[in-house]
């Protein structure tokens, strides 16, 4: 029995929905570390990042480990989306027009997703999965494709960077002993 296209969902569409509807908001979450907390940008990286998974569906369905690939997925789609040509042109501004509340579970807190975004995006990546994520090196470097060599010191310059701008964002306090007078 043939079916007819768009009368009856397949196997494979209601599976790819399944799939979605468990793993998106993870991927979210994932996205918008990587992107900074840019949503924004977050969601097209899950978005393209899903446009591919929907593409190989049958291969994807075979991976051995489908969170690692996943994970490799968000990484080059955002690299692909910095390698844009009007991404250069485009001009960043501080703060965004109409831009929503942050919410007290987003994960990190303001201050990390502004030093993120002052990493570049391997970087980044190989910080969110270490420390966000908790992948030991193995894992973050299969995930990135590159040398566990590479992951240490990927994490090791993002957290000094992280930490330097982290350091640069605090108010510098000035701490008496009690009982001094100024």
């Amino acid at each position: 029995m043939r079916l007819q296209r768009g009368s009856v969902r397949s196997e494979q569409e209601d599976d790819f929905r399944d799939f979605v509807a468990g793993r998106r908001l993870g991927l979210l979450r994932t996205a918008a570390l990587l992107a900074a907390g840019d949503t924004h940008l977050a969601e097209d990286l899950v978005q393209a990042t899903l446009i591919k998974v929907y593409a190989n569906w049958a291969t994807f369905q075979k991976v051995g480990n489908p969170e690692s690939y996943l994970r490799r997925a968000l990484v080059n789609a955002l690299i692909d989306e910095r390698r844009r040509v009007w991404r250069r042109r485009e001009q960043p501004v501080a703060e965004l027009p109409d831009q929503a509340a942050t919410t007290a579970s987003s994960p990190g807190g303001e201050a990390v997703r502004r030093a993120l975004r002052e990493l570049p995006p391997r970087m980044r990546a190989a910080v969110v999965f270490r420390y966000f994520h908790g992948l030991d090196v193995a894992e973050t470097a299969h995930a990135l494709e590159c040398s566990e060599g590479t992951v240490k010191s990927q994490t090791a310059r993002g957290l000094e960077r992280l930490r330097a701008v982290l350091d640069q964002q605090q108010p510098t306090l000035s701490v008496q002993p009690q009982g001094a007078t100024s």
